[in-house]
Formats: C-alpha cells, sequence, structure tokens
C-alpha cells in the first residue's frame, strides 16, 4: 500500500509524539537499499543447478536415450532454466530474497539510514535528538537511528522491542501500518524515560514521510 494514502495520520501521530516527548521523528519508507546485482545471477545458477541435476536423473534413467544433439539440448536446457530463475528474481522480489544474505540485508539497510540521515541533515536539532524510522519494503527491514542526544539515555534493546512489535506488519507488506506503530512505541518508550515536550516548541524538522525508490 502506498504511505501517500495515510500520510495524514501518520504526520498526527508524529505530531503528537514530538509534542510529548520534545523529540523528533521522521519516518521513511524505501523501496530498495540497494540494487543487489547479485541476487538475478545467483538465481541464474539456481536454475542451472537444477536443470543439470534433472539431466544427470533422466540420463541415469534413460542410459540408451539417442546421443545426437544430446549437448545442444543440454546447453539449451540449462541456460533456459538459469534464465527463467533469474527472470523470476527480477519479477517476485520474494523469490530474490531467498538469495539475500542477512548480514548483507542489514548491512545495506544500516548504511542507507545513515546516509538518508546524513543527506536530509538530520543532526540538525538543537538538542541533537531527532530519530530516523526506516522501514525498506524490499528487505521487508526496520532501521532505527538516534541522533547522539539520545545516546546514554535509550538503549538498543529499548530500539529492538519498537522493532520487533513493527515486523509482523512489515511481513504482511503493510508498510504504511507498520511506520505508524513504530511512532506510537517509540512515543511510548520515550515518555517512559522521562523526554518531555516544551509547549510552544519549534518543529525543527520537515514533516511529511520520506519516499525514496533507494539505488537504482
Amino acid at each position: 500500500m502506498s504511505l501517500s494514502r495515510k500520510s495524514d495520520p501518520l504526520d498526527a501521530a508524529i505530531a503528537r509524539v514530538e509534542a510529548r516527548t520534545g523529540v523528533q521523528i521522521v519516518t521513511a519508507l524505501v523501496a530498495k537499499a540497494d540494487t543487489y546485482a547479485e541476487l538475478p545471477w545467483m538465481a541464474f545458477a539456481l536454475g542451472v543447478s537444477l536443470a543439470a541435476l534433472g539431466i544427470v536423473t533422466f540420463d541415469a534413467m534413460q542410459p540408451a536415450w539417442p546421443s545426437s544433439h544430446v549437448a545442444l539440448v543440454c546447453a539449451v536446457a540449462l541456460l533456459a532454466s538459469g534464465g527463467a530463475s533469474a527472470l523470476v528474481a527480477v519479477l517476485v522480489p520474494a523469490y530474490a530474497r531467498v538469495f539475500l544474505r542477512p548480514a548483507i540485508r542489514d548491512l545495506e539497510v544500516r548504511h542507507y539510514a545513515q546516509s538518508l540521515f546524513l543527506r536530509r541533515e538530520l543532526f540538525k536539532t538543537r538538542s541533537r535528538s531527532a530519530i530516523l524510522i526506516l522501514v525498506c519494503k524490499f528487505e521487508r527491514r526496520v532501521e532505527i537511528l538516534p541522533d547522539v542526544g539520545l545516546y546514554g539515555r535509550v538503549g538498543a534493546d529499548d530500539w529492538k522491542r519498537v522493532i520487533a512489535a513493527m515486523m509482523p506488519l512489515l511481513r504482511d507488506a503493510r508498510f504504511a501500518d507498520a511506520l505508524h506503530a513504530g511512532v506510537s512505541l517509540a512515543g511510548q518508550m520515550l515518555a517512559a524515560k522521562g523526554f518531555a515536550g516544551n509547549p510552544g516548541g519549534a518543529n525543527e524538522l520537515p514533516d511529511g514521510s520520506i519516499e525514496e525508490q533507494g539505488p537504482s
């Protein structure tokens, strides 16, 4: 679902949290944190391997099959199977994710969050207390990046609990709902830790969730 349909409720939730805690929250929805050019090739290799296994199995079951054009048939079968697998990886994100190693996925999402934080200059708040909540659609991952003003008051385990609550919504591709839940839970956690807003305080960062396609 496009985030634009739910931008108003999300903006309202962010405004409530900012007024209650004095922390500036920015949400972002990104289609893909990296191009992952290697994934179609990995899918191609799997397709070729499965086709080769099928050919060897058939040959063992049919030892007397005609030998003419066998090499050509095998080559076509291998390339066709590999090409089909690669094409599915390009067109079907869920299939491509099968070949995405978790360590690489998490690293790329983290790097994208760090880059976005710098590009959008989210570090420019007076108290250095901005928080970026990034959802990556392809990776089905959340990255929460707090500024240095929150260090020592909010720990990694606190953010992990917020992310854990968002993950079931991500798995169902309910991206806007996941962001809304993340904002609400972050607000509750910050308030419980004693963060308090300044009535009439300035809104230091632009409103509205960031939407990007990611690297092309």
